[in-house]
């Protein structure tokens, strides 16, 4: 571990049991699909066998007459949605395209959208009954590639739509399947280009691929007599979930209620909304709870992988400089505008200070899922092909590739591509821990093996959050919480409260409540909820020692400056006189009533976070397969609250990052179908295919928290893609520009048989 600038801490920086291990490990955990309730039935949903078609025509008559079914649903029993924005924290929706996302009313734009439901006493009726809706389509042409859908004479998705220029606000005269267009840009290209020793000039392609998270989507509802409604889901935000379902279903916030489960993973993909709003008006037609589970092909073709993306890149270099960059970014939205071109087109160059750039970002629709978020959405793409040719113009001018990133390293005060200063950053403490690392210190032998390096950055976020804090008169803790444990929250935020108030983290028992049990919290993405659920526990444990020395000064009869708190010990200034915190809570009831802290924010000083990975590989010419030797990723954690669980987010990311660099994607055939939608088929990497990851934690404390607190989960699949295609180069000489880097791919390659 590197250390820079950090304070000795009691409980910070150990590496304590979490406090929810024991109940999954035994199996008593719930999940969402574990939810059983009196009188629940079960619901199913009936999607689209067509990329894209007109609705002409629904009759669900004979559904309904069928044994055990109890309710059907289409479109037409949503309410008219507004067409209007809604801000879920780290993105934001428009209500009317998540209402058609969710059911479809004129079209359907991707094979699996939603058309109608069923709800029944059995999965197995349910399922039967779906059978029996008759739907008529009118068969449209439908787009599947970026670069097509952006043609003149492509087939609209919404013949309404306009390009909207995000920097004007203006939209374009003709209808178009590009939702937006962005620019960002400073100095002189074209001077920097005319001066340059070297310019190279790439085009990269990747395609979709999905979170891989083993839950499936889930959803509960019941939809109570008195119209009040609650919902038991597996989600990263249920507040962001009570807030878009009484959007799209028309109802005060007040009225829903929703009941976070435990999840079973989602980075990002269980952001959106998908069956809450169904199994709540299944439950209002047939007056029982109802329960919907995806399937994993459901899961597949109707939720939202990451973008497929277009991005090309010319960059120029003079000496070890990294003078200009020049990129144009096309990034599938999926059905519905929103992408994460937006994020890439920011974090592309943030690890470097480079003066003159254009950027283009293009959000462009196709028929495919309407895409979500995956793990710092938008960058690991961006940055495959920005660090991909940054490691060209090294080998180029003869340069190390980690010391052509370190001299071009972006510092404190270099600028963004959004003209906004960076703060205290460590990306080149990173750069400068991979070079004095034992791993790029040994060599790389042998035949077909090569090493890779690549950096990558992520914004984190902040936003909202709400904690109470409650003191029980046996000196222990109780935390409420409303930010879903997707990481092991849990236990971070109960060690920034155990370290706030100077007690033992075993006495702290944090738990994770309802809507109408806390206060708004922003969702659990963005890699926030460290940081900025970790802001408010602070300002919590804060006035409940404020609260401390007032009741103490009021016991021994002092002015409350002359009585301070050092480490769950409440001393007399004066005289010496002294209560544990146990001995003080224990006297609650005659000093003043329970003691509590709570706190609402917006967390404010964000710090971004960088990584530089290195990896080696070996290339088998045969075969194609690319055998991952050593993996060693360096990361600027801000301070490692629990060492284990950044280790452990660090590794995850990366696994997920060789996987999207060797294996996964999304195929579809030339009707708009996925034909490899299960697990057997998308190749996800399993713990035979990587080695121990190894880790170094940089530690650069970021200022804008009291702990120095970054967020860690998402920088880590950054880098992954373009450090292992640079190093599949070092060991063969071929230079991949499109992802997945599959044996098949890679053995057409390497015997010129795929042009």
């Amino acid at each position: 571990m590197t250390t820079v600038e950090k304070p000795q801490y009691r409980v910070i920086g150990t590496r304590p049991i979490r406090p929810d291990g024991v109940e999954k490990v035994t199996g008593k955990a719930l999940y969402g699909a574990d939810i059983r309730l009196p009188g629940m039935i079960y619901g199913k949903i009936l999607r689209s066998p067509h990329a894209h078609a007109r609705i002409l025509r629904i009759d669900t008559s004979e559904a309904e007459r069928a044994p055990g079914v109890l309710a059907v649903v289409t479109h037409a029993d949503l309410p008219v949605a507004a067409d209007r924005v809604e801000e879920l924290g780290e993105s934001a929706v428009n209500v009317r395209e998540v209402a058609e996302n969710i059911l479809a009313s004129q079209k359907v734009l991707y094979r699996g959208h939603a058309v109608a439901a069923v709800a029944a006493t059995s999965p197995h009726l349910a399922e039967e009954a779906l059978q029996l809706i008759k739907v008529e389509y009118e068969v449209l042409p439908h787009v599947l590639d970026v670069l097509d859908a952006m043609r003149d004479d492509a087939p609209l998705l919404d013949e309404n739509r306009r390009t909207k220029t995000l920097m004007t606000g203006e939209l374009s005269e003709k209808p178009s399947n590009v939702a937006s267009y962005n620019r960002f840009q400073g100095g002189d290209v074209e001077a920097a280009f005319a001066e340059a020793d070297v310019v190279i000039e790439r085009e990269f392609r990747t395609k979709m691929v999905h979170q891989g998270y083993i839950e499936p989507q889930n959803s509960t509802a019941n939809w109570n007599a008195d119209g009040t409604l609650t919902i038991w889901t597996s989600t990263q935000g249920a507040f962001a979930v009570r807030n878009l379902v009484a959007e799209v279903l028309r109802k005060p916030i007040a009225q829903v209620k929703v009941v976070p489960m435990e999840i079973g993973g989602g980075f990002g993909g269980k952001l959106p909304i998908y069956l809450d709003p169904v199994a709540a008006l299944l439950s209002k037609k047939s007056g029982r709870p109802v329960k919907i589970v995806m399937s994993r092909t459901e899961v597949f073709e109707a939720t939202g992988p990451t973008s497929g993306t277009v991005i090309r890149v010319k960059a120029a270099a003079k000496g070890d400089r990294l003078t200009a960059v020049q990129a144009s970014l096309f990034y599938e939205a999926g059905a519905f505008p929103g992408s994460s071109v937006g994020a890439g087109s920011m974090t592309m160059l943030a690890p470097y200070n480079v003066e003159n750039f254009v950027i283009d970002a293009y959000d462009v629709v196709v028929n495919k899922p309407k895409t979500a978020a995956y793990r710092a959405p938008g960058a690991p793409a961006a940055a495959f092909a920005i660090e991909s040719v940054i490691d060209e113009l090294a080998r180029h001018q003869k340069v190390d590739p980690l010391v052509f990133r370190k001299v071009n390293s972006a510092r404190k005060g270099t600028k963004m591509v959004n003209g906004i200063a960076f703060p205290r950053i460590g990306h080149e403490e990173c750069v400068e821990a991979a070079l004095n690392s034992d791993h790029y210190r040994s060599p790389i032998e042998g035949p077909y093996r090569g090493r890779g390096v690549a950096s990558g950055y992520w914004f984190n976020g902040g936003m909202q959050s709400s904690v109470v804090v409650a003191v029980n008169t046996d000196g222990t803790v109780n935390l409420i919480e409303g930010s879903t444990d997707i990481g092991g929250t849990r236990a971070s935020l109960a060690m920034q409260l155990a370290e706030t108030l100077g007690i033992p983290y075993e006495n702290i028992r944090p738990s994770v409540v309802d809507t109408d049990s806390i206060g708004h919290n922003d969702v659990t993405g963005g890699s926030r909820t460290t940081f900025a659920t970790g802001m408010a526990v602070y300002e919590a444990g804060m006035a409940i020692r404020r609260e401390m020395v007032a009741r103490a000064a009021k016991l021994w009869g002092l002015p409350e400056d002359d009585v301070e708190y050092d480490a769950g010990i409440i001393r007399s200034k004066k005289d010496g006189r002294q209560f544990t915190f146990k001995e003080l809570a224990a006297q609650s009831a005659r000093t003043g009533g329970p003691i509590t802290g709570k706190a609402s924010l917006v967390a404010r000083g964000v710090g971004g976070a960088y990584g530089t990975h290195i990896v080696d590989v070996e290339v088998d010419p045969d075969t194609g397969k690319v055998t991952i030797l050593r993996y060693t990723a360096v990361q600027d954690v801000g301070t490692a609250i629990h060492p284990s669980y950044v280790e452990g987010q660090i590794q995850g990311g990366v696994v997920q990052g060789i996987g999207w660099a060797l294996n996964e994607e999304y195929v579809f055939d030339e009707q708009g179908r996925m034909v490899n939608a299960s697990f057997l088929d998308y190749r996800m990497p399993t713990a035979l295919d990587v080695p121990m990851i190894d880790t170094i934690l940089v530690e650069v404390p970021n200022p804008g928290h009291p702990y120095g607190v970054r967020g860690v989960g998402e920088v880590p699949i950054v880098p992954p893609l373009a450090a292992i295609a640079n190093a599949i180069y070092d060991a063969t000489g071929y230079r991949f520009t499109e992802l997945p880097m599959s044996p098949r791919r890679i053995v057409e390659a390497l015997n010129g048989l795929s042009g």
